[in-house]
C-alpha cells in the first residue's frame, strides 16, 4: 500500500483507513491482544477470543480493500 508524502492530501479512503486502524488498535490494547515475534510485541486480533464474527476486524478489512481499490466496485470475500 503507498502511503502519502506528507507534503500529500490523504484521500478519503486512506482517511478513513486511518480511523479504522486507529478504532482497531485500540480494541487490540483494551483486550491485551498482541503476539511476540523475534522479541517485538505486535497487536493481533488472532489471540482474541471475539475474533470469529468481529465487527471491529471486518470493518477495518473493509477499510482496507477500500483503501487499495479507491471505492471501485467489485465484490470482496473471504
Amino acid at each position: 500500500m503507498s502511503t502519502p508524502k506528507s507534503s500529500e492530501k490523504k484521500d478519503v479512503f486512506e482517511e478513513a483507513l486511518d480511523a479504522k486502524l486507529d478504532i482497531l488498535t485500540e480494541c487490540q490494547a483494551s483486550n491485551n491482544a498482541i503476539v511476540v515475534f523475534d522479541g517485538k510485541s505486535y497487536g493481533s486480533c488472532m489471540p482474541c477470543p471475539k475474533i470469529i464474527g468481529c465487527e471491529t476486524r471486518r470493518s477495518y478489512v473493509a477499510a482496507v480493500y477500500n483503501s487499495m481499490s479507491k471505492g471501485s466496485t467489485g465484490g470482496f470475500e473471504f
